[in-house]
């Protein structure tokens, strides 16, 4: 099964978002099929018709629909894309986008309060009905992302963060009893490997350490933990620890080495190597990008 990554590029806010049904969406579901993704997403349908697939879970598609679609999860549409959504909006994004006000806040982005409807599990709220009242709004929200990421003038990365907060914002309200569950109780395992992941990668972890955290063989993980999201624990591992050495060195001037090991590579080199050949560029090469914090 594909999995799609965000495809970061240095110094440009990571945030994607684009109208449907002519604009360019992160992947074109028509060509792929059912696929994943490691990133986050948000797809509000303003006038539809037609059903999706998440999960293996059918929902039918009417105006007005805002879907939360979390890393792993599977997404196919049953019927053309662009019928799908005759009208509407797709924002994506990765996890480490929305930070919390202070390092160490929340333990993962599943816990922070604005993100909590994207970690429900698939027993719980994935379509979000936008009252009749609110759509003309919520419309306006979408298209001023969009604006600020075409127009990319000096600042866009922090009002981009603005207009995706008020999204994410209206998202939250959305939802009922939003604060009642922040993590995925409907997928346990899943939750727990997470948790260890979160615990843990700044050590040189492995997936034996994981099965062992969580009194299960390697195997019997390594094929739940596949089949579940489309990716092992030891590449959730390393998108873990690549977040966090983006976080560090946009906001830190912490040496490269420094973060190499606070991210659980005691060697730099390897860190390096793996850095660039997600990001297509050095850790160095990143931070000299990305302009500096105000």
């Amino acid at each position: 099964m594909p999995v799609f990554g965000f495809g970061h590029v240095p110094g440009i806010a990571p945030i994607a978002v684009a109208r449907l049904p002519h604009g360019k969406p992160v992947v074109d579901p028509t060509a792929v099929g059912a696929h994943t993704h490691d990133f986050l997403v948000l797809f509000y349908a303003h006038l539809a018709h037609g059903r999706v697939l998440i999960d293996g879970r059918r929902w039918t598609v009417t105006d007005g629909d805002l879907f939360v679609i979390a890393p792993g999860q599977v997404v196919s549409f049953d019927d053309r894309f662009e019928e799908a959504a005759t009208d509407g909006w797709t924002v994506w994004f990765p996890t480490d986008v929305v930070r919390p006000g202070m390092p160490g806040a929340y333990s993962s982005w599943r816990a922070h309060p604005l993100l909590s409807p994207f970690a429900r599990g698939i027993n719980r709220a994935q379509r979000l009905p936008v009252p009749p009242t609110d759509r003309a709004g919520l419309v306006e929200r979408f298209a001023a992302l969009d604006a600020e990421l075409r127009a990319r003038r000096e600042g866009h990365q922090e009002a981009v963060l603005a207009h995706l907060t008020l999204l994410l914002v209206a998202t939250a309200r959305l939802s009922t009893d939003v604060a009642d569950h922040l993590r995925s109780a409907d997928e346990p395992l899943l939750a727990a490997v997470f948790e260890a992941i979160e615990a843990r990668y700044h050590e040189p972890i492995s997936l034996a350490d994981v099965a062992a955290d969580l009194a299960l063989t390697a195997g019997h993980l390594t094929t739940v933990v596949r089949r579940k999201t489309g990716r092992t624990v030891q590449q959730w591992i390393t998108q873990r620890r690549m977040q966090q050495a983006r976080l560090l060195l946009t906001e830190t001037d912490l040496t490269v080495t420094a973060i190499s090991r606070r991210v659980g590579y005691p060697d730099t080199s390897y860190f390096i190597k793996r850095f660039r050949s997600g990001h297509g560029v050095t850790p160095t090469q990143w931070r000299d990008a990305v302009p500096p914090m105000r």
